[in-house]
């Protein structure tokens, strides 16, 4: 009886200790998710990469595709028969994404959105109050 219980201890310690190393899948597809913007002139200028119930879709001006997993960074664009490969940096950050669809080839970079700014679409401070419910009496 001892023994089947430490035996049973046992087991439950390697499945929790695996359980914690093994990261959950919409984690692992998270890093893919973004927008990708191409050079002028080309096909599409930008696809935007989601999580969605647990699967990556991509998006851009041509429709939507979902993406099948076929290999590290790999993926399927299904349809558009064709695939997109993710790029990483020597820090494994995903940078870019190439692709290969219906006889285009492009090479996308990541936005990360720390570039963008925010600029107050307001000149006048009366409108300030106005938004706020202030009146400038």
């Amino acid at each position: 009886m001892k023994t089947l219980f430490l035996f049973c201890l046992g087991i439950c310690f390697f499945y929790i200790a695996d359980a914690q190393q093994t990261p959950a899948p919409d984690s692992v597809l998270q890093q893919y998710v973004g927008k990708y913007k191409f050079p002028d002139g080309s096909v599409v200028a930008e696809v935007t990469v989601a999580l969605e119930s647990g699967a990556l879709t991509m998006a851009s001006s041509a429709g939507v595709s979902p993406l099948e997993k076929q290999g590290e960074a790999l993926f399927a664009i299904t349809q558009f028969q064709g695939t997109a490969k993710f790029n990483r940096d020597s820090n494994k950050k995903i940078i870019g994404v190439s692709i290969n669809a219906m006889g285009y080839v492009l090479e996308g970079t990541k936005s990360d959105g720390s570039s963008l700014s925010f600029q107050a679409p307001f000149r006048n401070p009366a409108e300030y109050d106005f938004i706020w419910g202030r009146t400038t009496r």
